[in-house]
């Protein structure tokens, strides 16, 4: 063969060469590249998508207490909308004020034997409904009917008042609902506002992750779905619930929570999820789903509050195969003729598309080191402009984000120093406010004075008008105090429920006395809420730094016991701190403290007083009273200590020493006598705070005693009737059955009601030894024991008259058939010892 011929075929050879392998580096350059960009745009999708769920989840529970909120104020305008019995109610009265409160329906719960069910509703699948099966919803509803805190983990718990998280409607899962409950013990119902669907939802719609998912899916080639899944349910067997009659699956146990899942490879797909929750870190696979080639990505997120998910990404794998198939035939055909000039324009293309990426990258960088906000200016329509437009969006997103969180932090440092109810400053402001003054006050020698507040019965208004006229009310008095101050040497504080705490800087006594004065006085004028007008008083104590103490605990302590001083003296006052205060409330302690010792060594004795039948002055019985006399204190009179007791917690415990002295006693005295003593024993009202124990206890003392109950009262005052009357009706009926007495003590000194003479179950009235001393020689006061009398013998019931005195009461008493009575006349409380010598061994 010729040169001239084999040159071209060496030269053809060589540049076939050059080309094929030029060809085959950049066929495998190109896969490389394609690759990575691929996993990078993957990485900042995630980063998104993952961003936009975070957003959405501390969002949505941000909208669901507002919603919680806005519900719990409907309910109490539902409260004072409707009659207090839901047989008074009807379905239509619902539907219209849902309509007026702009809520979606109201249900009204009310409680049978064994279930909550909804008895009225402008939803007609509400009624009727069972709630048993709700698990910690149902929970949450007996904690409620009991006027209890709701201690359930989730939703939103206030008083009277708990709101259950966004679930599915068991009563039609077709919708998704937001739900309140309300309950404060005035109605026999419970009030169920809640919100439906789209008034729910609505968040989710404009700024949940769900508008970013479609966009990728959109914009982006080769973005075939974007998927959010719940990995602790996907690919398991479906919990679903079945409640009402309806089965549904709860939005939090859905397999995917946000994204479609139309390229199903779930058993793969189920494992791969799995795998990477396991591992932390994010795994691929490439197969063929539903008729493509597809790249499947999983990426697992670990948020720090909730619980794990994985996003996952389908990729058309076939893009990228039918990119680089069809570069490098354009490669090899415009090679070979153009190898140089395809170098040349390999340059210039290389340097157009990593110029542009450079940028990018810097600009991530910029994002990775917290500089948000800034731009990239890329005018390319193709993929690496989206890219440009996702960093922007991205870029743009956080920085929103920081600027909502700064705005989000400023909220929270306002509510974390200031009272929500008045804008006042709150404890914890005041706490810091006050060490600072202290500390001016340290060089400057100014006199400090803290102004304790508070408002004389004004539980009797939350009572009345309610507690949001008692917000109103609060409202009122804050602004009140505030127009008595000057701004610049003074702080108001608001420190919870009806107290104020004022901090002063005034150099005169007699200043401060009249700035407190002037506040208790304009406290005090009326007040107009609604249609009620309001009149209240406060009372104030004052401590003074650094006359009285130089400590800021000591302060707060003198202050309030100085207000509880101007209480004592029938409040509306205003009273500077002394020692004296300080000495009652150490004298206080000091009882307190000996009390504890007396009750846990059983120091505290039993006294019998007796109880006679005044025809023949015969012993019929004796009542059992509590005695102490301490060593150091000396005697302590019962009504001293006993309230005592109330207060720390110990009244049980007396309760029990007087049980089991008193019965086991009577039980050994009775064992020689022919007609048996009856004992009475006096009951605390905090006692019956749990009747159904309280039974079991008293017929444990009984047996453990072997007292017969037929000889035994339990004496109770009107007031622990006052509260819970059916349940303790329902134990002293048992008490009754047993054999037990019920003696009504003090009658006509409390809350009378005649219905519970007529409905509990009541054998005795004993009548106050007030209303016997007032019976006078010739015979005057005597209509209320007359009418006492009078009304339990109508009644069937049995009457003794306690404190009698005098002969002549005696008499009195007689004459008008009360025939059992007991007093100083017969004889005074007495020990056990003295009890047997003088009625028992004569």
């Amino acid at each position: 063969m010729s040169i001239k011929k084999k040159l071209p075929l060496i030269f053809t050879t060589i540049v076939l060469c050059i080309v094929i392998t030029n060809s085959a580096l950049h066929y495998f350059r190109s896969k490389e590249k394609l690759i990575e960009y691929n996993e990078r745009e993957t990485e900042l999708i995630i980063q998104e998508i993952s961003y936009q769920v975070e957003n959405s989840k501390d969002g949505a529970l941000y909208v669901e207490d507002i919603l919680a909120r806005e519900l719990r104020t409907a309910s109490i305008m539902i409260q004072h909308a409707l009659p207090p019995d839901y047989h008074d109610v009807t379905n239509e009265q619902l539907v219209e004020l849902a309509n007026q409160l702009n809520v979606s329906h109201i249900t009204l719960l009310a409680q049978t034997e064994d279930d909550i069910i909804g008895v009225r509703s402008s939803d007609p699948d509400e009624i009727n409904m069972s709630t048993k099966d709700w698990l910690y919803w149902y929970d949450a509803f007996q904690q409620l009917f009991d006027l209890e805190p709701v201690t359930v983990e989730e939703g939103l718990a206030l008083e009277n008042y708990w709101s259950g998280p966004i679930e599915i409607a068991a009563s039609n899962p077709d919708h998704t609902d937001k739900w309140g409950y309300y309950y404060d013990g005035t109605t026999n119902y419970m009030i169920n506002p809640y919100f439906r669907d789209s008034q729910v939802l609505e968040y989710e719609k404009q700024f949940g992750p769900g508008n970013v998912i479609e966009r990728f899916e959109q914009n982006l080639e080769g973005i075939l779905e974007l998927t959010v899944f719940n990995p602790e349910n996907f690919g398991q067997e479906s919990k679903i619930v079945l409640n009402n009659g309806n089965t549904f699956i709860r939005i939090s146990d859905q397999p995917v929570w946000y994204g479609s899942y139309d390229f199903k490879n779930q058993a793969v797909d189920a494992d791969m999820i799995q795998s990477v929750i396991k591992a932390g870190e994010r795994q691929s696979y490439t197969e063929e789903v539903n008729g493509k080639i597809v790249t499947k990505t999983f990426v697992p997120i670990f948020p720090k509050k909730e619980d794990p998910y994985v996003i996952g990404l389908t990729y058309d794998y076939s893009i990228i195969q039918n990119e680089l198939e069809n570069e490098m035939i354009h490669h090899i055909f415009s090679a070979i003729p153009f190898i140089l000039l395809a170098l040349l324009i390999s340059l210039v293309f290389s340097r157009s598309i990593t110029k542009p990426i450079g940028h990018i990258v810097e600009r991530v960088n910029d994002i990775a080191r917290g500089n948000f906000g800034g731009s990239i200016e890329l005018k390319r329509k193709d993929e690496l402009g989206d890219l440009s437009n996702n960093v922007n969006a991205l870029s743009q997103s956080l920085q929103n984000y920081v600027n909502d969180l700064e705005k989000s932090q400023e909220v929270i440092r306002f509510q974390a120093y200031h009272d929500p109810l008045t804008g006042l400053l709150n404890r914890r402001a005041f706490q810091e406010e006050l060490q600072k003054r202290i500390d001016c006050a340290k060089e400057t020698g100014e006199t400090i004075a803290v102004l304790f507040i508070d408002i004389d019965r004004f539980k009797d208004v939350n009572d009345t008008l309610g507690h949001a006229k008692g917000d109103q009310l609060i409202t009122l008095i804050a602004e009140r105090i505030e127009t008595c101050l000057s701004g610049g040497n003074s702080v108001v504080t608001r420190q919870g429920g009806d107290e104020f705490i004022i901090l002063l800087n005034e150099n005169s006594e007699e200043n401060i006395m009249s700035v407190a004065h002037s506040i208790v006085t304009t406290i005090s004028q009326p007040y107009l809420i609604g249609e009620n007008e309001v009149n209240i008083n406060a009372s104030c104590g004052i401590c003074l730094y650094p006359k009285h103490t130089d400590n800021p605990e000591t302060l707060m302590i003198y202050a309030d016991g100085a207000m509880y001083a101007a209480k004592k003296e029938s409040g509306n006052k205003v009273v500077l701190y002394n020692e004296e205060i300080t000495k009652e409330k150490n004298d206080r302690y000091q009882v307190e403290d000996r009390l504890r010792k007396a009750i846990n060594h059983e120091l505290i004795e039993v006294y019998y007083q007796p109880q006679i039948d005044a025809r023949g002055d015969v012993l019929t019985g004796v009542e059992a009273l509590l005695r102490w006399t301490d060593e150091e204190l000396g005697f302590v009179p019962p009504e001293v200590f006993i309230s005592v007791a109330e207060d720390i917690g110990m009244i049980h415990r007396l309760w029990e020493i007087a049980m089991e002295q008193a019965c086991c006693q009577v039980r050994k005295w009775n064992e020689d006598r022919d007609v048996p003593l009856s004992l009475a024993v006096n009951f605390s009202a905090k006692q019956f705070q749990d009747p159904d124990a309280l039974v079991r206890q008293v017929k444990d003392f009984l047996r453990k005693c072997q007292l017969d109950p037929v000889n035994f009262e339990v004496e109770i005052t009107e007031s622990a009737l006052l509260y819970n009357v059916n349940e303790i009706s329902k134990a002293l009926k048992e008490l009754q059955d047993y054999g037990i007495s019920i003696s009504i003590d003090d009658f006509g000194t409390g809350y009378s009601s005649l219905s519970y003479l007529k409905n509990l179950p009541i054998n005795t009235l004993k009548i106050d030894r007030s209303f016997i001393q007032d019976i006078k020689e010739n015979h005057d006061n005597t209509q209320i024991p007359e009418a006492v009398i009078n009304l339990a013998r109508s009644l069937q019931l049995r009457v003794i008259a306690e404190g009698v005195e005098e002969k002549y009461q005696k008499d009195f008493l007689v004459d008008n058939q009360c025939t059992h009575m007991q007093g100083y006349l017969f004889s005074k409380p007495l020990t056990k010892t003295q009890f047997e010598e003088h009625w028992l061994r004569k």
